[in-house]
């Protein structure tokens, strides 16, 4: 059994390859926005829809006017920026059609566009680019060299997509390898199902509380005070890009401990549980804002926003994407079930109320006395609920 992953490792720049690697970056957003704006003039001046094959088309035309600009990058890099753009626009009129809020697509300023990949590995690119150097990875971009590459593990599979991404003032490059291994765990003949909470990150039925680190939280005073500095820099000045990327930095030092943190825990789970459940949270709706509008205003917007924050603090979205790509790589079985009223049913006689849950911890049923904690006997109703899922879909 494979699996596809992708693996990210910091690259060790010198000056030169760090200001190529940034014009490179600032062309594929100029072509990103070009691009963008052939498709609105074309169709508001002339009705005419412009797609994706028509603008690849045009790249060979705008490389050789441009040989010392758009002329000296990949041209699979180009198109890929290209197809970018070409999703979006997908995307939107998916979004359209389904009645949701569109989003047109947006140019894209100094800043909002970081990244650039190259579709295939040998156009344009090539990993390990020089074999004879054994304890040292290099990835060779057209145009800017070859750059060194911290690699902390090793490559398995077969390198198909490679990008670079620039994250405040560190680069990384990101391979996206087909045909992984896959790293089967010993079976362990259990099966649980976890419910996803804020005052724990998840917990087990098996009463297994997983700690939330809350690092968004420990971070706010110095974040606050990070902001409140970038807020007196005028805009455009030297001080004010250094203000910048001190706040940059702080937002990416907890994003990398919330990242690390669902890594540990997902992979506790997946060593101790052949089956498990969990619930198929749709977090994007469960963080909508509450404030309303002019005319219905929302109701509890102080205590919803609040929740909202330790909801994205809590990182659910990102330690349910860990667990499913650690569960496939190790062979385990996850199934997602409808969380609705798992919180409110008792897990000992199936009453269904609102009452039963007094408080956050405590669950109480009404109809039988059974009491336990409210996350244990959310827990137990979801694995009932996902082994269910598994016996149907095994008989049918």
């Amino acid at each position: 059994m494979s699996v596809r992953r992708s693996l990210k490792f910091p690259l060790r720049l010198t000056a030169r390859q760090a200001g190529s690697l940034a014009a490179c970056l600032e062309d594929h957003r100029q072509l990103y926005n070009a691009a963008l704006e052939h498709r609105r003039t074309a169709y508001r001046k002339a009705g005419v829809t412009i797609r994706y094959g028509d603008q690849s088309a045009d790249l060979k035309h705008i490389r050789a006017d441009d040989a010392g600009g758009q002329g000296r990058w990949s041209f699979s890099s180009q198109q890929a920026t290209l197809r970018r753009l070409d999703k979006a626009f997908a995307a939107f009129f998916r979004r359209l059609k389904a009645g949701q809020r569109t989003g047109f697509p947006r140019f894209k300023g100094r800043g909002w566009f970081d990244s650039v990949t190259w579709p295939r590995d040998g156009d344009g690119c090539r990993w390990n680019s020089q074999p004879q150097h054994p304890a040292t990875a290099f990835v060779r971009l057209q145009g800017v060299g070859h750059v060194r590459v911290h690699r902390h593990r090793p490559v398995h599979g077969v390198v198909k997509t490679i990008s670079v991404k620039r994250e405040g003032r560190r680069w990384f490059v990101i391979l996206s390898c087909d045909d992984v291994p896959a790293q089967p765990l010993p079976e362990t003949g259990a099966a649980a199902g976890i419910d996803m909470g804020v005052a724990s990150l998840a917990t087990t039925s098996d009463g297994e509380h997983l700690s939330n680190p809350r690092h968004l939280r420990t971070s706010a005073e110095r974040l606050a005070r990070a902001q409140r500095d970038l807020a007196r820099k005028r805009r455009g000045s030297a001080r004010r890009r250094k203000a910048v990327a001190r706040v940059a930095a702080l937002h990416a030092k907890v994003r990398r401990q919330r990242l690390d943190g669902a890594h540990k825990a997902a992979l506790t789970l997946v060593r101790a549980y052949d089956v498990i459940a969990h619930e198929d949270l749709r977090i994007t709706n469960m963080t909508r804002s509450a404030s309303g509008t002019a005319e219905e205003p929302g109701r509890n917007v102080a205590q919803k926003s609040g929740l909202n924050r330790s909801i994205l603090d809590a990182g659910w979205g990102v330690f349910l994407r860990v667990l499913a790509h650690k569960a496939e790589s190790a062979g385990r079985e996850l199934i997602a079930v409808n969380p609705a009223n798992t919180s409110r049913t008792c897990s000992h006689c199936g009453h269904c109320a609102k009452e039963n849950r007094v408080t956050q911890a405590e669950f109480a049923c009404t109809a039988c006395g059974h009491t336990a904690h409210a996350d244990v006997n959310a827990a137990i109703n979801i694995l009932r609920a996902g082994l269910a899922l598994r016996d149907a879909s095994e008989a049918a």
